[in-house]
């Protein structure tokens, strides 16, 4: 035939310029598939051909993660490519591509009032305000007991705050911290030597 895989001799006609002075050749791709040469990756549109074709071939299909064509858990990308997020990153192509196959995105999720995240810039501004506390109460900050929580208030509920784990945490990875927060903890008199 080809004398090569096919799927490499696509590969290499969607290079940019392949198919210059061979518009006759493009033609041919396009009377076959519209989109063999998609805007966004070959493999999601590999993907999206496989679903296209269960759809088609089984009126009635539910395409819950584990069903797999060739290998590929087609229901499983179903899946994540119908979450909020996802769908909003879509290309406009990709979307219309599977709406066109009745697939629509997910509610998002309603969002639960519940105890304040753990961790992340909430957890550094809480010890940082805990810091500052503890400096205008004891005029220092440090040396600190690895043992010594300090208590803040925030929004009129109290949060123990174990300051000293939480410095020693920082100094193991301050050189991963950003520039801000090493001036916010360098204007409150932070000294990693302590």
């Amino acid at each position: 035939m080809l004398d090569r895989p096919l799927g490499m001799w696509l590969a290499n006609l969607r290079r940019p310029g392949a198919l210059d002075g061979h518009p006759e050749w493009a033609a041919a791709l396009e009377a076959i598939d519209p989109d063999w040469n998609p805007a966004w990756p070959a493999d999601w549109q590999r993907h999206y051909a496989a679903v296209r074709e269960l759809l088609r071939d089984e009126t009635g299909t539910k395409l819950l993660p584990g069903v797999t064509v060739g290998g590929q858990d087609v229901g499983r990308w179903l899946l994540r490519q119908r979450q909020p997020g996802v769908w909003a990153g879509l290309m406009d192509g990709q979307r219309e591509r599977l709406e066109e196959l009745g697939i629509t995105p997910l509610a998002p999720e309603p969002e639960t009032p519940g105890k304040a995240p753990r961790g992340g810039s909430d957890a550094f501004e809480r010890g940082l305000a805990a810091l500052a506390q503890y400096k205008e109460r004891t005029g220092t900050v440090g040396p600190i007991s690895r043992s010594h929580i300090e208590r803040i208030v925030i929004d009129g509920e109290e949060h123990p705050i174990k300051l000293g784990v939480w410095i020693m945490n920082l100094k193991g990875r301050r050189a991963k911290l950003p520039g801000d927060r090493l001036a916010q903890l360098a204007a409150l008199g932070l000294d990693w030597a302590t």
